[in-house]
C-alpha cells in the first residue's frame, strides 16, 4: 500500500486505505481509463461489485498498470438477487478481477433480511482465501448484531452512504464499538458543495470543497471511495493526503447533519 495514505487495521487482511476509488456507473474505456489514471496518480484501494458489470476493466487495468497486485486493497459485492449463488458469484468476480482473492467482499446490501446463511458463505470464503475480509453494505447495527449473534463472526466491514448531511455520531460510534470498520459511498451526491461552512474551510487551506468533505471523512477514519472519471478530479481527490482539518474545523462540518 502507499505509504502516504494512512489505512485502517483488518484481521487477517491487508491495511484498507482510507482513500479509495469508486467505480459505479462506470464501464467499458471509460471505466478502464479511470482505473488507469487512478493507479497511475497513486490510488491502491479499488472499489467495485458485481452489478456494476465493470470488474473486467477493473482487473485489466490493474494488471496494465504495473502496479505488483499485493499493493492495491480490491473490493467487490455479491448482488443480493444471487444471494443464493454467493460462492459461484465469487468465482466469477475473481475470474474477471483475474485475481485469486478479493481483499474485501460485501453483501451489496441485504437480502431479504440479514440472512444469517448468506453471511455463512462470506465467512467460508474467508477461511479458505478467496476474500482475505468480508464485509456487508447498507446494513443497519441491528441487522449488524443479527449476523453476530447467528454465527459468531462479526462484518469487518460496512459500507453505507455517508456524508457531512448524513453524519450520526451515534451510528460512527456504534461502528467503532462492535470493531466494524464504516465505509462511505457517494461522499458529495448528499452534499451542498456551495455551503458557507466547506467554502471557508476550504479557503482556509487553499483546497477545494470537496477535498475537505473528502478529508472530513478521512479525520473520522471513516473510508470513502469518490468516483470520477475526470483525470484532474481524480489526481484532486487524492490530494488530500497533504490536508489536514482542525478538531473545530471537523465539528463544523459535524453540525452541516441534517436534523
Amino acid at each position: 500500500m502507499t505509504e502516504s495514505f494512512p489505512t485502517v487495521p483488518l484481521d487477517g487482511a491487508p491495511g484498507m486505505p482510507l482513500l479509495g476509488f469508486g467505480t459505479w456507473q462506470m464501464t467499458g474505456s471509460t471505466c478502464y481509463d479511470a482505473v488507469r489514471t487512478a493507479l497511475d496518480a497513486g490510488y491502491r484501494h479499488l472499489d467495485t461489485a458485481a452489478i456494476y458489470r465493470n470488474e473486467a476493466e477493473v482487473g485489466r487495468a490493474l494488471r496494465d498498470s504495473g502496479v505488483d497486485r499485493d499493493e492495491v486493497f480490491v473490493t467487490t459485492k455479491l448482488p443480493p438477487p444471487r444471494a443464493d449463488q454467493a460462492d459461484q458469484v465469487l468465482a466469477a468476480s475473481l475470474d474477471a478481477l483475474g485475481v485469486d482473492a478479493v481483499d474485501l467482499w460485501l453483501v451489496h446490501w441485504p437480502p431479504g433480511g440479514a440472512r444469517a446463511d448468506v453471511w455463512a458463505r462470506f465467512v467460508a470464503a474467508r477461511e479458505d482465501g478467496r476474500a482475505r475480509a468480508v464485509g456487508v453494505s447498507n446494513y443497519s447495527l441491528e441487522q449488524v448484531d443479527e449476523l453476530t449473534a447467528a454465527t459468531g463472526v462479526t462484518p469487518q466491514v460496512n459500507q453505507v452512504s455517508w456524508a457531512p448531511s448524513l453524519y450520526d455520531a451515534d451510528v460512527e460510534a456504534g461502528h467503532r464499538e462492535r470493531g466494524v470498520v464504516l465505509e462511505g459511498y457517494s461522499p458529495f451526491k448528499n452534499t451542498d458543495l456551495g455551503d458557507p461552512v466547506l467554502r471557508e474551510v476550504a479557503d482556509a487551506h487553499g483546497a477545494t470543497p470537496a477535498q475537505v468533505v473528502l478529508r472530513w471523512h478521512v479525520e473520522h477514519q471513516v473510508v470513502v471511495i469518490p468516483k470520477s472519471a475526470t483525470p484532474e478530479r481524480i489526481r484532486a481527490n487524492l490530494a488530500i493526503a497533504d490536508l489536514a482539518l482542525t478538531d473545530d474545523e471537523v465539528a463544523r462540518i459535524d453540525g452541516l447533519a441534517r436534523p
